[in-house]
C-alpha cells in the first residue's frame, strides 16, 4: 500500500458536514474561555520584494476565521476549473475522468535539489494541518473553505532555492485525454501560475489536499492544489504538476490571454475594477441559503489578510502592479 493510500480518509470515517460545523463552534468558545485553564506586468519587472518580517502569531491570526462556512455541496458543484469546462457547474461533472494516483511533481530551475517527485515523497516530513480561508474569485463571488493540507514553504524549502529564484511559476496537468475541457483553445494550454518567492513563502501561502476533512475531489484540484487566500482565486492553481524556481517573472495563463483584466499579482483590491465590472463588493456563497440568492457583502484589502501580507508590497503603487 502507497503512503497516499494509507494517508487516505474512508469514507465511513469521514466527519458529518453538520458535526464538523459544531465542532469548530466548541473549539472557538474553548479557546474563547481562558478563564477555564483550557490549553488553547508580464515583461515588466516589479519593484523589490519587502523585508518586513511577519511574526507567527501574525501569520496564524489568518489561518482561521469564524465568518459562516461554506457548504461542501456548493464548494464542489460551483466552480472554475476551465479544463473541464467553462460552465460553473461543468467540472463536477466532467473531472471525474481525472486519475490522481499516481501523481508525480517535476520541480527544476534555480535550486540545489531538482527532480521528479512523487505525490507522497513531495510531501513527506510535513506536518498536515487545517486552514479556514476566504477564497475570493475575480469574477465577484466568493467562499469560506476549511483546507487541509501543508504550508507551501516547507515544501520549497527542501529543494533547497538559490538566489537567483526570485520566482515560483506552477504548472496545472493538460492530458486531452482526462480534460475535455483543453478543446477550448483561449487559454494557451498548460495553465499556469507564478508568485514571488517571498509570497510564496509567506506563512499564509498554503498546499490543499483536502477540504471537510475528505480528500480533494478532482474538480476541486485534486491532488494538489495552491491555496493563496490574498489574491484572487485564479492564482490558485490546482493538479499541479510542475514547480520550477525562476529568476524571472514568468507567464501566467490568465495575464498571457487579457494583461489588462489580470495582472500577474492580482491581489483583491476593491479600489481597483476589474475593466468589466466592480471589485468594490463580493457574492458571499456561505451557510445554508440559496448561493443564487447570497447577500452581497464589501470586498476588503488583500480579501481580509492585510495585516498579515500588505508589507509584502510596501512602497509598490497597487494600481500598476495589480
Amino acid at each position: 500500500m502507497s503512503l497516499r493510500e494509507a494517508l487516505r480518509i474512508r469514507e465511513s470515517e469521514v466527519t458529518d458536514e453538520a458535526v464538523y460545523r459544531d465542532r469548530r463552534r466548541l473549539l472557538a468558545l474553548m479557546a474563547a474561555a481562558p478563564a477555564l485553564g483550557l490549553a488553547g506586468c508580464a515583461d515588466a519587472e516589479p519593484p523589490p520584494a519587502s523585508t518586513t518580517p511577519v511574526t507567527p502569531a501574525q501569520a496564524r491570526s489568518g489561518f482561521r476565521t469564524d465568518e459562516p462556512l461554506t457548504r461542501y455541496e456548493d464548494i464542489t458543484t460551483y466552480n472554475n476549473f476551465y479544463e473541464f469546462g467553462t460552465g460553473k457547474g461543468d467540472p463536477s461533472s466532467a473531472a471525474k475522468t481525472l486519475r490522481t494516483s499516481p501523481w508525480t511533481v517535476e520541480v527544476g530551475g534555480e535550486c540545489a535539489k531538482p527532480g521528479r517527485v512523487s505525490f507522497e515523497d513531495l510531501l513527506h516530513g510535513v506536518a498536515n494541518e487545517e486552514r479556514i480561508y476566504r477564497l475570493r474569485c475575480v469574477e465577484g463571488w466568493s467562499m469560506v473553505i476549511p483546507w487541509s493540507g501543508v504550508p507551501l514553504a516547507s515544501v520549497l524549502r527542501k529543494f533547497e532555492p538559490n538566489s537567483k529564484a526570485k520566482f515560483v511559476a506552477f504548472t496545472t496537468l493538460a492530458d486531452r485525454e482526462q480534460m475535455p475541457g483543453l478543446r477550448f483553445r483561449s487559454i494557451r494550454w498548460p495553465y499556469r501560475e507564478g508568485l514571488r518567492t517571498d509570497e510564496a513563502m509567506h506563512p499564509l501561502a498554503f498546499l490543499a489536499t483536502g477540504l471537510y476533512g475528505k480528500p480533494l475531489p478532482q474538480q476541486n484540484g485534486s491532488p494538489l492544489r495552491l491555496v493563496v487566500p490574498w489574491k484572487y482565486g485564479f492564482k490558485s492553481i490546482k493538479s499541479i504538476v510542475g514547480i520550477r524556481f525562476v529568476e524571472r517573472m514568468p507567464s501566467t495563463a490568465w495575464n498571457d490571454l487579457q494583461p489588462s483584466e489580470y495582472g500577474f499579482f492580482s491581489n483583491v483590491n476593491p479600489a481597483v475594477d476589474h475593466p468589466r465590472w466592480s471589485q468594490k463588493t463580493e457574492r458571499r456563497i456561505a451557510g445554508s441559503g440559496n448561493r443564487l440568492l447570497a447577500n452581497r457583502i464589501d470586498t476588503r484589502p488583500f480579501n481580509g489578510y492585510a495585516d498579515q501580507v500588505a508589507s509584502l508590497y510596501a512602497g509598490m503603487d497597487l494600481r500598476k502592479w495589480y
